[in-house]
């Protein structure tokens, strides 16, 4: 109960860091976002490519930058919260993040303009065992709050619903 308990404190703590800027001023944050752990515990590295401040981070949304915000925290739990993992998946300007397929995973919310309802999925058969996962995607899809929570009978109808997205 306690080590739930203590990841769930730690998926939060990562939703506030990838919440968008206009949710909250950074001033308001009594700690700044790259000192906040993510879900693993760790602070996350600048990703490929990115080209750090001098404080070591990569500005998030450079004032001038006209790319509206596709930024996510998306988590996947175990029946009664067993287990939960998360990982915040950035889709603009470029797929970037900790997300293992954030490329594929980009693309499928781009195709449907980041309604996770109308994810095409990868259609596979799935055996009817009752495991349930939760999932949940909260953040910014082109500058539009996104909250979205979902319960699947398992993992192979999640994946076969989502696809990419939740493959983490």
């Amino acid at each position: 109960m306690h080590r739930t308990r203590v990841l769930a404190a730690a998926a939060l703590l990562a939703l506030a860091a990838a919440a968008p800027a206009t949710a909250a001023p950074a001033a308001a944050l009594p700690v700044p976002p790259e000192d906040i752990p993510t879900a693993s515990g760790t602070v996350p590295e600048d990703g490929p490519g990115e080209t750090p401040t001098e404080s070591g981070t990569v500005p998030e949304d450079a004032p001038g930058d006209q790319t509206p915000a596709r930024r996510l925290f998306l988590t996947v739990s175990g029946a009664e919260n067993t287990w939960i993992r998360g990982v915040v998946l950035s889709c603009a300007p470029r797929p970037a993040g900790p997300h293992p397929e954030a490329a594929e995973a980009c693309a499928e919310l781009e195709a449907v303009d980041g309604h996770l309802d109308l994810l095409p999925g990868d259609a596979q058969p799935c055996t009817k065992q009752y495991d349930p996962v939760t999932v949940s995607a909260t953040g910014a899809w082109r500058g539009r709050p996104t909250s979205w929570r979902r319960t699947f009978a398992n993992a192979c109808e999640l994946t076969a619903t989502t696809g990419p997205v939740f493959r983490f």
